[in-house]
This record gives structure tokens, sequence and C-alpha cells, in this order.
């Protein structure tokens, strides 16, 4: 955990000067005197006052600042919203609550429009979404008041308002129930529950985007053997696509979001949406450039500022043009589908231009190879590929966003290098999120290029590393005289190591060594990370070993069927404090020679996928666990664990020490004195999902018992995302968005994953 930041104003300094300067210089003679009986106590006395008087000072300060809602302290928050009569969120969103006294009169000027209530869902719980009025998707007879219904058809479906759905759509599956459904419903009179009772007039529909999307860059995807695919996922696994928040960032221009402005996963039919007009500057740069007839001018001048919904109907128009051959041609197709493509369509959003930058916003995927480049927009094209070949011939590069999957049609021509969002439920494990806070400063050694430019026998020992990339880094060498080791991944990136066996970080004779890995992707074949310090028959030790924000990977399947194997920690020497902050890690155990004294995780994710091997296997020392998730077996000496969600048995030798408090274990299991725990009877449907690799990943589903959604002690879920506190997010939407809504509306709130 961060400490809170510190004021520089010396305050404490200067006051303890000015006390002691107050005081007779015989007794701070006495005081200093080698004889006397607490030598300094005095002049320690006059510093504990200084502290308060700095604290004083600073407070006499800031008593301009809390009288202004965007500079006041969190206690002054709440004095602020009597003057305007605001009824406050929880106080453990402090955010939320900041920004809702200061959106007050704001808020209530437009009190039961649809944008201030897509503005809540921004300002109160940091989330992204869109409000439906479920009366529109309702199926009716239309009337002469009501609009031409072409100009409300459905975007991929076609389906008309108020009419039938087209079951031939290939799209259709996609956008049923979603805030973009482009069918229509008959009333559905029930009460809220799943996909039940979402359809009625007085129901206004807030979808939520929960799942944060997060850009990687220079990734090094992964060639499956035996073809000319790859998959985005470094480690070969299937990883959906993702799209960024595209949407404007100043609420007084809002409009409803289309459907790519949200943090979302990047659907088939976005990718595919190719919609194309003709301008007249798209004709003069063709005749300029392409050197295209003036017959070919006249025919697509015809077709002059015609919106093409896609990409089939445009190449049909010019199928039946006089010109066709030429427009049609491999040289020309290709420029005037660039040239005329718009910019407000799918594929223009998520997939950079010919020039590598975005139209619109910031480009969902990019693919580059070193020898040719960027693959342009008009050579990609979204295709499933689950059985990895598709019936595309026409394009270079196929696409399929629902599992992360690209295969070249003729085969790349060197190496592949790749851009794209990934979907993930908060800030734990190795990302490409802001890691400022924890980063050191002052770095001694940087790598960067991916491949075996990573050789930790030659890192600074007493310095730290930093990984500049997000690049896959093969073979990975062990350390062998670990003293003061420090690598880190750069703020912003996520490199994978693939050290191929076990990876040893040998301390050798060192006393009191330290490593630290934040920010690293460990994968592996089969090894671990062991930590050992032995030499030539000497031992040493390691004083303290932190993980921070840090995969090991716990291991899974690929996209060909293979097995990603698990990376454990391995524990072969006396380690005095284990630490792992905000990071995702297989199993941890220790052999007969190692022990851990001291044993600390918070905010965290411990999985076994093997349920022969335990979760956390120490039997000496004292584990101290904090809003983590285990799945896989416990069994330590003694525990003190704090919103815990430990899905298999946890065995504690010692329980008379310790404590097992708002946590959740099976009945079964051997904890120290429980207090208000949970036992949990069934875990099937606890989890969105359990696979490492999906974006729900150990997030809790909303089957999850209530004891467990909010069982934690401040009222948030227990487990590893507790620390995100989304169910007092949740609820204090849930009472702003009942008072800035019409009367008489039902709020209905669907989490989209």
């Amino acid at each position: 955990m961060t400490e809170p930041q510190v004021a520089h104003d010396r305050f404490e300094q200067y006051f303890a000067e000015k006390l002691w300067d107050l005081i007779p210089t015989v007794y701070k003679m006495e005081d200093g005197a080698s004889d006397a009986p607490s030598p300094g106590a005095l002049r320690a006395l006059a510093e504990i006052i200084a502290e308060q008087a700095a604290i004083l000072r600073r407070s006499h300060d800031r008593l301009w600042e809390d009288q202004f809602v965007e500079l006041a302290d969190d206690w002054a928050v709440p004095y602020i919203a009597d003057l305007v009569a605001t009824r406050l969120v929880s106080a453990l969103n402090p955010a939320g609550r900041r920004v809702d006294v200061a959106k007050t009169i704001y808020y209530r000027r437009r009190k039961g429009t649809l944008a201030v209530l897509e503005e809540l869902i921004a300002d109160i719980a940091r989330w992204e979404g869109k409000t439906v009025e479920m009366f529109r998707r309702l199926a009716r007879a239309r009337h002469r008041l009501d609009e031409e219904p072409a100009l409300d058809a459905g975007l991929h479906t076609g389906t008309l308002p108020g009419g039938w759905a087209d079951l031939r759509s290939l799209t259709a599956r996609g956008t049923t129930g979603g805030p973009f459904d482009e069918f229509h419903h008959t009333p559905d009179f029930r009460r809220h529950e799943g996909r039940n009772g979402r359809y009625g007039i007085s129901k206004l529909g807030f979808f939520l985007y929960r799942l944060g999307a997060y850009r990687v860059s220079g990734v090094t995807p992964r060639l499956m053997h035996g073809t000319t695919g790859f998959t985005f996922d470094p480690s070969g696994r299937n990883v959906p696509l993702f799209m960024p928040r595209n949407r404007p960032a100043d609420w007084s221009q809002w409009r409803s979001a289309l459907e790519w402005e949200l943090p979302s996963r990047l659907p088939m039919r976005v990718l595919n949406d190719a919609q194309f007009t003709v301008t007249e500057g798209v004709v003069r740069h063709l005749a300029d450039q392409a050197g295209i007839s003036s017959g070919a001018e006249s025919d697509l001048r015809s077709v002059r500022d015609v919106r093409f919904r896609d990409e089939s109907r445009f190449r049909d128009t010019l199928s039946t043009m006089a010109s066709s051959s030429e427009l049609l041609s491999a040289a020309i197709y290709e420029a005037l589908a660039t040239l005329a493509l718009v910019d407000d369509c799918g594929k223009a959003v998520v997939l950079p231009d010919d020039q590598g930058q975005p139209t619109l916003v910031a480009d969902a995927l990019s693919v580059n190879e070193s020898n040719r480049g960027l693959v342009t927009r008009q050579s990609i094209i979204g295709a499933g590929l689950g059985s990895w070949s598709t019936s595309a011939t026409d394009r270079r590069l196929a696409i399929d966003p629902a599992c992360g999957r690209m295969l070249f049609l003729d085969g790349p021509d060197a190496s592949v290098t790749a851009d794209y969002y990934y979907g993930f439920s908060g800030e734990i494990g190795a990302g490409t999120y802001d890691r400022r806070l924890c980063l050191s400063e002052q770095i001694d050694f940087h790598v960067s290029g991916g491949g075996d430019h990573l050789d930790f026998e030659d890192l600074d020992n007493g310095g730290v590393t930093q990984i500049d990339d997000s690049a896959t880094y093969e073979p990975v060498s062990d350390k062998l005289a670990v003293r003061d080791l420090t690598v880190q991944a750069a703020n912003g990136q996520r490199p994978y190591l693939l050290p191929g066996a076990n990876w040893v970080l040998n301390a050798a004779e060192h006393e009191d060594a330290t490593a630290t890995l934040d920010g690293l992707w460990i994968g592996g074949v089969g090894g671990s990370v062991i930590f050992r310090a032995e030499r030539n028959g000497q031992r040493g030790n390691y004083r303290r070993v932190t993980i921070r924000h840090c995969t090991l990977d716990p291991g899974g399947e690929a996209a060909d069927g293979s097995a990603i194997a698990a990376v454990p920690i391995l524990v072969d020497c006396r380690i005095q404090e284990l630490v792992i902050q905000s990071s995702i890690v297989g199993p941890i155990m220790a052999t007969a020679e190692g022990a851990v004294e001291k044993l600390t995780i918070c905010d965290s994710i411990v999985h076994s996928t093997d349920s022969t091997v335990p979760a956390i296997e120490l039997n000496s020392g004292i584990a101290m666990l904090r809003r983590v998730t285990v799945l896989g077996e416990m069994k330590l000496h003694r525990l003190r664990a704090s919103e815990v969600l430990a899905v298999d048995l946890v065995t504690v030798i010692d329980t008379q020490d310790g404590c097992f408090r708002f946590s959740a274990a099976p009945p079964a299991s051997r904890a120290p004195s429980p207090y208000r725990s949970f036992t949990l009877t069934d875990d099937r449907s606890l989890f969105a999902s359990r696979r490492f690799g999906d974006p729900g990943y150990l997030q809790l589903s909303a089957a999850a018992p209530a004891e467990i959604a909010t069982g934690a002690e401040d009222g948030s879920e227990m487990g590893a995302f507790s620390a995100q506190c989304n169910p007092i997010k949740l609820q204090g939407l849930t009472a702003k968005a009942e008072e800035y809504m019409p009367f008489g509306l039902i709020p209905l709130f669907v989490t989209e994953s």
C-alpha cells in the first residue's frame, strides 16, 4: 500500500528549533550530557510537540481552501453539502461524494434527462455506462406521429422499429438484450432479475461497464505451432480484444454513446462495420494520384455523397458501372475504399489509418511487421478463427476479436508486433495501468528489445533495472548472487518473461539480501521461481522479497489446446518477510530447507489450478492476508486474515494465535478466531470466470451470496477486489439515480461484461 503524501514544508524542523531556543541553556546542556539518565529526552519531547504544532499550522493554512469543495479536506465536504442540501453518498466513496456536492446545482438543473443520468454513472461510481429508456424497445404499432421507419432501422441488423426480428442477420445474437439491442420485445411485467423483467413502459435501464480497458503496445504475439496464426496474448491464450473509452469528455456536448465509445469487448460487427461515401475530394484524388479514366470519374460522381452501409453494397454498386473492371481492380479499389471510408463507422474507429494515426480516437488495435510496417486498414477483415482458417481470400490479415487471434492469409514475412486493448476488473497483476507511485525514479540500467536481451546475471546487484517495453523476453537467465536486486517494468508497460525452466534468484552467501520484482509477467514451461541462498556450502538469507504488480502465471490452456504450466513460488532458504502486493501468483510453498517468517499478501490473487497442489503451504511463520482471493488449499502455521475469500480448505496449525475476520472459507476449514465470517458451502456460481485471461477473472458474479458480495468490514465485497468498493459505489449510484431520474420510473442496473 502507498503511504500518504506529506507536505515538504519543514514545519516540524521549524517549530522544533523554535521551541528548543525557548528552553533555558542549562536544561539543554543537561539533556545533552552523556551521563544524563535519558540523554536526548528533552529534545525528543520538543520534536513531538513540534509535530503537533506543524499539523495545527497546516490546518490553519488550509482554512481558506476548506471553503471550496474542489480544494477542501474530506472532513469539510459534508459541511459544504449542508449548504446545498444534498444527500451524501457513502464516505467510503470520497471521490463520488466530492463530485456529487460540487455538481449538485448542475444536476438539479438537468434533472430527469438521460444526459445527467449517464453523467452520474461516471461521477459517482467512476464507471462508464449507457442509459436506455426501455419503452423504446417495445414492439408496437406505428402511427403517423412517428418518424419514417427507415431512419431508425437497426445499424447492424436492419430491423425496423417495432418490426419483426430478421433472424437471418449473423450479428443479431450479439446485440440482443444489451444497450444496443436492435430488436423489439413484448412488455415484461416481472421484477427485474437477470434477463427477466427488463422491458416495460416504466423501466429505465442503466447498463454499467465496470471493466477497465488497458492499452498494451509492442507486444510479441505468440505464433501457434503449425499455422500462420498468432494470438495477441503473448502467453498463447485466447483473450478477447477490447475497445477503449472514446466518448467526448465534455458532458455539455452530451449525446447517447455509440457502441465503440464504451470500454467493452470488441465485437466482430464493429470491426467489420465499414461504411463508404464517395465525395468530390475522393474522385479528384483518384484522378490526380491513381490516374483513373474520365469514365470512371463520371461513374463515381453518379453515386457522390451516397452513404453505403456495408462493403458488399459498395462493391455491388461499383460492379454495375460501365468502368467496373477499372474501379474493382486491386490497386484502384484499395485506394478508393481507403479514401471513401467514413470516419464514424466501426472500422475507421478501431483501426488506425495507413499512416498509423487514428481518425477520431485512439485506435483499438494495430499490427506491424518489421519489414512491411503497419498492416493497412483495408487489408484487415474480421473473421471467426476457431479452426485457424477462414474463407476470406482478398485480404492479408484476418482477426478474431472474440478470441484475440489473427491469421496471415499469405504468411507473415518477418517478426510481428501488435498494439491492442485488453480488459480486466482492476489494477491487479502485471498490467499497463498507472504505477508511478510505487516505481523507483532512480534507474541504473535500462532493458528493451525483447528476445534474449535480458540477462539477469549481468544486472546491477545494488541498483534498479527497468524494462522499457512490453515485448517477450526469452530465455531469462538465473541470478546467482542477489544482494539488493530491483527489477521493474516501466510505467504503462507489461513485459512477458519466459525463463523456460526453473528461474533461480540465489542470494548465495549474502546476509539480509533483498529482491523486488515490479510489473513483470512471468511465464514458464513447468518450472518455478525459486528463492535460494547457498553457495560453496555457505548459506545466506533474504531479509525481504517484494513481488508487486506482478503476474506469476497460474496456468491454463493455450489457443492450440496445449497446457500452459503454472509458475509456483518455491522458497528454498530463510526469508524474513515475503510481501506480495496487487499481484496474481500461482502456488506458494517452501522446501524442507526453506522458511518464511512473515508472509504478507494484500489485494492479490493466489491460484492453484492443480487440485493436488495447495495454493499456500508454509509450515512455519505467520501469514497476514488482507483482501485476497485464494483458489486452492491453504496450509499454514499461523494466520491473520481479513476480507479473504478462500474457496478451498483452510488448515491452520496454531489456532490460538491470529484471526479470520470478515472472510469466507469452506465448512471443514480450521481457522483461528472466526469473526463475522461466512461458511462457503457452494462455490459453483461464485465467480464470473475462473480462467486466467478472461476479463472477468475471479470477479464475483451476480449470483454470489450477499454475505460475500457485501461481507467486507466496510460493506464492500470479500476478496482481491474489495478495495474497489463496487457495492458501495452501486449503492451511491442507486440513491442518486432515484433522486434525479423522472418520477415514476423504475431503475434497472445491468452489469455488462
